[in-house]
């Protein structure tokens, strides 16, 4: 499972997962996928991102430590980013409000280069 997660770029979810294991022939059920996917997450190996139908998507990443991902939502692609400015104004948040252990999650959604030009593209076609 961790090589098929390695060689994949875009986040999928554990039933995409699961598919893809199938197909290269490994015998896994999808609850054993469900619970390895989901240990792989809580120990920090594989970010999470929701869907907008609030469904988890994973992907292996390559950047180490805290990071957020700018998402395409037509083809899902994802670029990791960080976020200095971010960062500081959610420390400075948690702090005015006494917060401690802070943590965060920020995903920017849009559209990517390729598929803002054929979106463009189809437009200009009609």
């Amino acid at each position: 499972m961790s090589d098929a997660l390695d060689e994949l770029a875009d986040f999928v979810s554990t039933q995409e997962l699961h598919r893809i294991l199938q197909e290269r022939g490994a015998s896994v059920s999808l609850a054993t996928t469900y619970r390895i996917v989901q240990s792989m997450a809580d120990d920090g190996l594989l970010d999470v991102l929701r869907a907008d139908d609030g469904e988890a998507r994973y992907r292996r990443c390559e950047a180490h430590g805290h990071h957020h991902h700018l998402v395409c939502r037509r083809c899902g692609k994802a670029v990791e980013i960080e976020a200095p400015t971010v960062e500081a104004w959610a420390s400075r948040i948690a702090a005015e409000n006494g917060y401690t252990a802070l943590e965060h999650t920020v995903e920017i959604f849009g559209l990517c280069p390729e598929c803002s030009a054929a979106v463009a593209a189809e437009h200009s076609e009609e």
